[in-house]
């Protein structure tokens, strides 16, 4: 007894320090996240409703901005596993010709690390950074947005994730005594500048099925791929082939009360103003599809978890490094079904290749005559193509 006594106080002794333990959060300095070694428990992708873990792992921050670094975008980076994560390092696998399994195995690692600049760097705010504007709450409700005369930034906080990448707790988690307030204060951030010039694009692919983006440069090379968020039940996005028309900075949202969406009341149209937080974010990419176009979000976070009302969404940045390497007439085809994918390379049809659309598909020409003069879609108001987007691309 005296012996099971003792056991069972040894035992209860060591409860605090087991629980410790397991709640303790990884130290998140600027050195350990440089060094940080590939995590244990990296595990393959589990699935689009997986759960992702609650703590930041060094390791996992480390591979995401290697990733957004070469253009495989891991959508905010959070430093923790989930599906976003798994589609960026399928992606990074299938273009450096590694087997694809979507999991950060040694051979995906030691490939990531040829990067050998550190991943996070500091940064200096500035006086310019906090002049604004910012409005401190944004209506829910598009006829609220309305009143508004720019959809700006909430809060210098707000405005240094978006520049960096990085979902918001985790860039206070970075930097715990800041306020984001303060000119000459040192921010701790991601190094995501991407080095090198972009690749000309001739080809992006929307999966509908896994809600990436995948862009290709003219030899057939994958070049880019970005998680997206793409349609819903309401409104589906199509499928088939069609051509970017043109790009638009800084959209206008024109909302037709045609299209009914759900909780919009108005009966009249009515006009978004510009800006990060609008509707259609920062860039709107139009498509020779009537009311279809790649842009932006103001809820980074979210993409590739929820739906949208028929386009393809991305976040800001990530739709603003697009649009930086598509023009008039590149090629953008919607797939319902993922396309096969071997080690490195996608299937592509072979020469002579009859590649005419399959039926319930549309072909760009069918769709071009009933696009708008300027190329933007009905119920979105943007800068005309012809001169100040379209004149640049």
């Amino acid at each position: 007894m005296k012996r099971l006594a003792l056991a069972l106080l040894v035992g209860v002794a060591a409860l605090p320090c087991t629980a410790q333990a397991k709640t303790h959060a990884p130290k998140l300095d600027a050195d350990t996240i440089n060094n940080a070694p590939m995590p244990r428990e990296a595990q393959p992708a589990r699935g689009k409703h997986a759960k992702a873990p609650a703590k930041v792992d060094p390791g996992y921050l480390k591979a995401q901005v290697l990733l957004d670094r070469q253009r495989f975008s891991p959508g905010a980076i959070d430093g923790k596993d989930g599906d976003n994560f798994h589609k960026a390092l399928a992606a990074f696998q299938e273009a450096r010709g590694l087997p694809v399994s979507g999991k950060l195995d040694q051979a995906t690692w030691d490939a990531l690390n040829q990067d050998q600049k550190p991943v996070m760097t500091e940064y200096e705010i500035k006086k310019a950074d906090l002049k604004g504007p910012f409005i401190k709450k944004i209506p829910s409700k598009l006829e609220e947005q309305a009143k508004l005369k720019k959809l700006a930034y909430r809060t210098p906080r707000e405005m240094f994730a978006e520049r960096f990448h990085v979902d918001e707790p985790l860039l206070s988690q970075l930097n715990p005594r800041e306020s984001f307030k303060k000119d000459g204060d040192t921010l701790l951030v991601p190094d995501v500048t991407r080095e090198g010039n972009a690749a000309k694009v001739t080809r992006v692919e929307i999966d509908k099925d896994q809600r990436v983006l995948r862009a290709f440069s003219d030899d057939g090379r994958l070049v880019a791929s970005y998680p997206a968020t793409i349609g819903s039940n309401d409104k589906p996005a199509p499928t088939g082939d069609f051509k970017i028309t043109g790009v638009a900075k800084d959209p206008i949202y024109h909302y037709d009360p045609k299209y009914a969406f759900k909780g919009v009341k108005a009966t009249e149209p009515f006009t978004v103003a510009a800006g990060p937080n609008s509707p259609v974010g920062a860039v709107w990419i139009d498509l020779s599809i009537p009311s279809y176009g790649i842009h932006g979000t103001a809820e980074p976070s979210r993409i590739g978890k929820t739906f949208s009302h028929g386009c393809v969404r991305l976040t800001n940045w990530d739709v603003k490094d697009l649009a930086g390497m598509v023009k008039k007439g590149t090629q953008a085809v919607f797939n319902d079904v993922s396309p096969t994918i071997e080690t490195g390379s996608i299937k592509k049809p072979t020469q002579g290749q009859d590649e005419a659309p399959a039926a319930g598909r549309q072909d760009s020409t069918a769709t071009n005559a009933g696009a708008s003069p300027r190329g933007i879609p009905s119920f979105f108001l943007a800068p005309p193509l012809s001169a100040t987007a379209a004149g640049r691309m």
